[in-house]
């Protein structure tokens, strides 16, 4: 059992100024933080999930996956700027400090916000809502921890970011 960390988020927001959604995250896994981008284990349904919603080919590469998102207006990064967390666990995180979206919403089109998995939504309620005064939908998480939602119920879920 690894012990629990103090961490810095360590990657920078996905955005340009097209964006017109903001997926958020809780923080970064194991294997997101090794890689330096969002939802880089293998068994996250994250990028299967985007490709198939949009009709496109499963993206391999961090420049793939950057690219599919920039092209369907999608924004990227995380609730949490910094936490105590043990390993990848949602469940183990505590000493929560919020990401500022400001930055984000200043300079992108963004009007929506989609929370991946409950822990981002409540704190994304919590921490951020007050501030940006946005509303989040709360969609079932594509961590390979939820392991009750198929990717075609996942699917039918997140249909709505292709709404835009």
């Amino acid at each position: 059992m690894s012990e629990p960390q103090s961490i810095v988020h360590p990657l920078a927001p996905l955005y340009d100024k097209n964006c017109k959604i903001l997926v958020l995250g809780s923080f970064p896994s194991v294997k997101s933080r090794e890689q330096n981008f969002f939802y880089g284990h293998p068994q996250n349904r994250f990028w299967r999930l985007v490709a198939m919603l949009f009709g496109e080919e499963i993206p391999q590469t961090i420049e793939q996956k950057r690219a599919l998102a920039l092209k369907h207006h999608i924004a990227m990064w995380d609730v949490i700027h910094s936490c105590t967390v043990t390993g990848s666990s949602d469940s183990s995180i505590k000493d929560v400090v919020p990401n500022d979206l400001s930055t984000v919403l200043q300079n992108s089109a963004v009007t929506k916000i989609f929370c991946n998995g409950a822990l981002s939504y409540k704190l994304y309620e919590k921490y951020i809502f007050p501030k940006t005064g946005i509303k989040a939908v709360k969609l079932p998480s594509t961590s390979p921890a939820n392991a009750a939602y198929s990717l075609d119920r996942l699917a039918q879920s997140w249909i709505q970011i292709t709404e835009q």
